[in-house]
């Protein structure tokens, strides 16, 4: 689009929302539920409706499309040979939810009061706990009192049908790890059964759960366009500059706008509408209205490794990958909404400690019946089994850019992944630890041949090659305009999700995570949209919960339970 095209008034609301993802489904859907106000959520996608979506099973394909995916990739990773990895956000109603790997994990309480320590005040365990409660409604018959009930996201486990699943979860056991009930109540650490957001056969999103619902008030509108920048006039926001076709228009915000498009797309648009790093700023030739230089910065991110290997029973879903039986499995899906069709296939996890002293779980594993990318490409030509596993604190940190003034280039991404020597012990650990779980008694009837990194890579240095060459992104960006005390210059929005020197403007995402949790992003995010939504309402926060979280006895001298 040229720069010279006509600008024109568009229409008016109370708010206007930025993205209808994680966070933006969850706003409209409170902002709007007492019919009061006027709500707009902008959204550049499209829609969320077609199997390649709503069927679980195929979730590699919507993040490999360039209809619901925004194809952004990473500068060249210099400490990962200068690979350039993936960077998959959501380009579609529901955001990144509708094309997610539907996993449900809340965080440890532990994440969250350190938010609180590091300046987030009010975003401690107790604080947040009523939000997740608020949003859930949890269909386990092992779900604790920290559980929700009635809300709008459903939240289900898996039949784990396949043996392979409650053997990860033994082997874990005979590892002498915990084992836990309810990963996402009181006790996270331990080997479980995983929880996902799928409904009814189908992907559970924030736009099935929340938007949907919602566009059913007469107050409530969704607007297909490109935001561009937010309208500044003096220093408050006023709305937002959209893209149309050919036209450009000005959507008005009578009270406030609200930026929920991503960690990747929020700090894009604010240093478009001149918040950031000033001299990033001038240097694309935009002019300076918050000089806030943690605008992009404290990009954080999970990294995962795939440990596989072989099986020596055809239990796997190795045999489900022909042509034949895909076409069975999306014709019992289409019909009856059951099947392999209806599951993620992550139905087994772990989150555990790395060593003695470390307080609460900072290693994650999914589970998966096949040895295959995540991607769905590179499938091993046997029968096998997987772990994804990673370290979940890395202390290595990012960065989003402006490559142009031009709204519609895409930004510049680095990672700085594996920056800190520590990520190198931590995987490699990682890589060990999974082995010894592999090696337990539970899959002496099914393990075979180590396909991947393979028998033979042992010493560190060849672990650390195999790191380089292998390691893949969880998709789990965060970070990158953090929620901290007004007085903390690195600090982008303050503990009600106002963007400090701005008025009117808010942002909610998970930009504003001042650490990244431990788990999968999509629930935490949509807490965030849960929580900020009664700031922006200006509405009492829900009463703290007086729960403790189950923390390890022996954390200070095990990484692992020890035997009475």
């Amino acid at each position: 689009m040229s720069g010279g095209s006509t600008t024109i008034e568009g229409i008016t609301a109370d708010y206007v929302i930025v993205g209808s993802g994680s966070a933006g489904a969850a706003l409209a859907h409170r902002l709007s539920e007492d019919g009061e106000n006027h709500v707009i959520v902008i959204e550049y996608g499209g829609s969320d409706i077609g199997p390649f979506i709503q069927m679980p099973a195929a979730l590699s394909f919507p993040m490999n499309m360039s209809l619901y995916d925004w194809g952004y990739r990473t500068e060249p990773e210099p400490h990962l040979g200068n690979r350039q990895l993936a960077t998959p956000r959501g380009k579609v109603v529901g955001g990144s939810s509708s094309i997610n790997g539907m996993v449900y994990v809340r965080g440890h309480a532990l994440d969250f009061d350190t938010w609180a320590q590091m300046g987030a005040t009010g975003w401690s365990y107790a604080d947040v706990l009523p939000y997740f409660q608020r949003m859930e409604h949890v269909h386990s018959d092992t779900a604790d009192e920290a559980r929700g009930f009635d809300g709008p996201l459903h939240v289900n486990k898996g039949k784990q049908a396949n043996p392979l699943f409650r053997a990860f979860v033994e082997a874990g056991r005979q590892a002498g790890f915990e084992v836990t009930p309810d990963y996402n109540g009181l006790k996270q650490e331990g080997f479980a059964a995983f929880e996902h957001t799928i409904h009814n056969g189908r992907r559970w999103s924030t736009a099935n759960a929340y938007l949907k619902p919602a566009l059913k008030r007469p107050n409530l509108q969704l607007l297909r366009g490109f935001a561009r920048k937010v309208v500044i006039e003096g220093r408050r926001a006023t709305g937002v500059e959209i893209a149309r076709g050919d036209q450009v228009e000005v959507i008005q915000a009578r009270k406030e706008v609200i930026l929920a498009a991503s960690s990747i797309n929020s700090p894009k648009l604010l240093m478009l509408s001149g918040i950031g790093p000033a001299a990033h700023l001038k240097s694309h030739g935009i002019d300076v209205i918050a000089d806030r230089p943690g605008v992009g910065a404290n990009l954080q991110d999970h990294l995962e490794l795939y440990v596989q290997q072989e099986c020596t029973q055809p239990i796997t879903l190795y045999s489900k990958l022909n042509l034949f039986s895909k076409a069975r499995i999306g014709a019992q899906w289409l019909f009856f909404k059951n099947g392999e069709g209806a599951t993620n296939h992550f139905e087994s996890c772990a989150f555990v400690r790395s060593q003695a002293g470390v307080k609460y779980p900072d290693i994650q594993f999914h589970f998966l019946p096949v040895a295959i990318r995540y991607d769905g490409k590179a499938a091993a030509k046997s029968h096998g089994f997987q772990a994804h596993v990673g370290p979940m604190r890395s202390k290595s940190r990012g960065r989003v850019e402006l490559t142009s003034a031009d709204p519609f280039a895409k930004p510049s991404i680095l990672f700085n992944y594996m920056s800190h020597e520590e990520d190198w012990a931590d995987f490699r650990h990682c890589i060990r630890l999974t082995r010894e779980i592999f090696g337990q008694q539970a899959f002496d009837s099914y393990r075979g041949r180590e396909i991947q990194p393979g028998s033979q890579v042992q010493s560190d240095a060849e672990l650390d090659a195999f790191i380089r060459d292998h390691v893949e992104s969880a998709y789990h960006p965060c970070g990158t305009a953090r929620m901290g005390r007004a007085g903390d210059r690195h600090a982008v929005v303050d503990a009600e999700c106002r963007v400090i020197g701005v008025d009117g403007l808010r942002l909610a995402d998970s930009s504003i995570f001042p650490q990244i949790t431990n788990g999968n992003l999509n629930a935490p995010s949509i807490m965030v949209g849960e929580k900020a939504a009664d700031h922006i309402l200006g509405k009492t926060p829900l009463p703290r919960s007086n729960l403790e979280p189950w923390i390890n006895p022996h954390w200070a001298v095990s990484d692992r339970s020890i035997p009475a």
